[in-house]
């Protein structure tokens, strides 16, 4: 019992409680993350909208998204973490009430579009925010448990949609709109601004923000660190869609589809608690690396799958890499950041998810065609590989880039004599004042 509790202490003690605040709002918004769940069997079994149709409005979903990613980073830095997150959040549940009164196609796209904007607006500066308020030594605990809280949010959240379609589909939008407007509330009246106007006493000041934009695209290092997050997304999301149709030409049910990627956010609640100690004084780039190759393996194991134990075991192991992955991700992007461009560099990443996503479909899919269902899968695990290599190549320089944007430690100045101080000596220490971090 008391290793139970050490441990429990050791994952979950010390901890801002801004930090817990903006936790406890991650997992509110997640449990009623309804809509985007079902909004395609929404749009085509209750609304009798076209696939063609329905993959459209999602689309635009997705091109809301994007610029929601980048206008948002500019406004966590500009206008601040806070006013940031309540507009996003409140933009979005109006929306989503909106899109679910939506009768006429236009008015549903342009919704869509927008909610998309809206919602994704809010991840730079919650991610900013996140990292302002939790210091560098544990934020791969932090991250690790917000991560959790997603996917507990979200696996909750496949089962509340489907009781609250049932009762009509205008009760998901109701409330997906009221959850967010709790995490608003929890924002405004539990967690004060964090962006700090100037950059800290002792850590090396950045670019001004004028010329934000331009010092992002120069920036090889992270710019190369994005690219291998793109090439990631791409394997990743095909779990949502080709792994379906594949599972389908197996003969396998759509309800059975749902039970197999239920696996994936069973083992993150079981397991993803245990990997802060299980990956803590690690070279986060081998395991970046390591994380790399476990995805690949999964998802290139799908192309020998037939039967639906075999297609969970595939996602059991890609599950594994991606949990390697997510806190080592967070706790390198938040070093390589420059304090005054944090969101910004926050919104450049959440933008390669939203390329990803948009282009992940259309990929597989174009693969799948003319190559074939194996050739798929395969490139995937060939992806990862080669990812796995990028990875351990890049590493040293990034480690260099955050080592360079890491404020200067306090000073350990160990005792080597027993003797007390001379009095002049005594009195220029009791008078010095401490160095600043």
């Amino acid at each position: 019992m008391r290793t139970v509790r050490d441990w429990f202490r050791d994952t979950t003690g010390g901890l801002p409680r801004a930090f817990w605040y903006l936790w406890t709002g991650t997992l509110v918004n997640r449990l009623g993350s309804f809509v985007l769940i079902f909004l395609a069997i929404y749009l085509t079994r209750e609304r009798g909208f076209s696939d063609t149709q329905a993959g459209l409005v999602l689309g635009l979903w997705g091109v809301g998204g994007a610029v929601g990613t980048t206008v948002g980073g500019t406004l966590a830095d500009r206008w601040g973490r806070r006013p940031t997150l309540l507009t996003a959040h409140l933009g979005a549940a109006t929306m989503m009430l909106a899109l679910g009164l939506a009768r006429p196609l236009w008015a549903i796209a342009a919704g869509a579009l927008l909610l998309g904007m809206f919602a994704e607006a809010a991840r730079p500066a919650f991610g900013a925010m996140m990292v302002d308020v939790v210091p560098a030594t544990d934020r791969l605990r932090a991250f690790s448990l917000n991560y959790w809280a997603i996917n507990l949010g979200f696996a909750c959240a496949a089962v509340l949609a489907g009781l609250a379609a049932q009762a009509g589909y205008l009760l998901l939008f109701v409330v997906d709109a009221a959850t967010t407007l709790v995490t608003a509330l929890i924002i405004f009246t539990r967690v004060k601004e964090t962006r700090r106007a100037t950059a800290p006493a002792g850590a090396k000041s950045g670019p001004a923000p004028a010329g934000a934009w331009r010092t992002i695209l120069t920036d090889r290092v992270f710019l190369g660190f994005v690219v291998l997050n793109l090439f990631g997304a791409l394997v990743f999301l095909q779990h949502i869609s080709m792994l379906p149709i594949t599972m389908g030409e197996s003969g396998l049910s759509p309800a059975t589809y749902g039970s197999v990627i239920a696996l994936n956010g069973v083992l993150i609640v079981v397991g993803q608690l245990f990997v802060p100690r299980l990956i803590r004084g690690r070279n986060r780039s081998r395991v970046l690396a390591l994380s790399a190759v476990v995805m690949g393996v999964g998802f290139g194991l799908t192309a020998f799958a037939e039967a639906a134990w075999f297609y969970g075991l595939t996602v059991l192991i890609w599950t594994v890499g991606e949990m390697l992955n997510s806190p080592s991700n967070a706790t390198l992007i938040a070093e390589l950041s420059p304090d005054e461009l944090r969101g910004r560099y926050q919104g450049v990443l959440s933008l390669s998810w939203q390329v990803a996503g948009a282009a992940a479909p259309v990929l597989g899919g174009l693969v799948r065609e003319h190559a074939g269902n194996a050739m798929l899968w395969l490139g995937c695990a060939v992806i990862g590989g080669l990812m796995a290599v990028a990875h351990l190549v890049s590493g040293p320089a990034r480690e260099r880039r955050a080592a360079r944007l890491r404020p200067p430690a306090e000073p350990v100045v160990p005792v080597t004599a027993v003797r007390p101080p001379a009095p002049a000596v005594a009195e220029a220490a009791a008078t010095t004042p401490a160095p600043t971090l």
